[in-house]
């Protein structure tokens, strides 16, 4: 279902909100997103605001450049970013909604570690 969800890194800095369906959230097993803990919820833009914080965002880019991997540079904490899969929508990190219980959500899986092959895997189910 729906809803409407706020978020933000640790120190408070970045604060977003986002309409966005749970039953969507993904983990992916690549380097980068493994050592992040990153729950992926990919939304088109329309559905994700920037709040507060734009200012204290810096990016991330390594191998392709696509991903824009967003942090905030107080806290160094990953709420969102613009992902190599979809480079014209928003992914926003599930661990920073706001009360949100991750126990009680049904993930689904991508295999990141073999990306190219997991992206034509996904295409072909499209």
């Amino acid at each position: 279902m729906t809803q409407v969800y706020e978020g933000g890194c640790h120190c408070g800095r970045v604060r977003f909100r986002v309409t966005a369906d749970l039953s969507r959230v993904s983990e992916c097993n690549c380097s980068i997103c493994a050592k992040k803990g990153f729950l992926h919820l990919i939304v088109p833009p329309e559905s994700f605001e920037l709040l507060s914080g734009k200012d204290a965002l810096t990016t991330y880019r390594f191998n392709t450049g696509v991903a824009q991997h967003t942090f905030c540079t107080t806290c160094g904490i990953h709420p969102f970013y613009v992902p190599r899969s979809d480079p014209d929508k928003i992914d926003v990190n599930v661990r920073c909604l706001d009360g949100i219980d991750i126990a009680t959500l049904k993930l689904s899986r991508f295999d990141g570690r073999n990306w190219e092959h997991a992206m034509e895997r996904r295409m072909s189910w499209g």
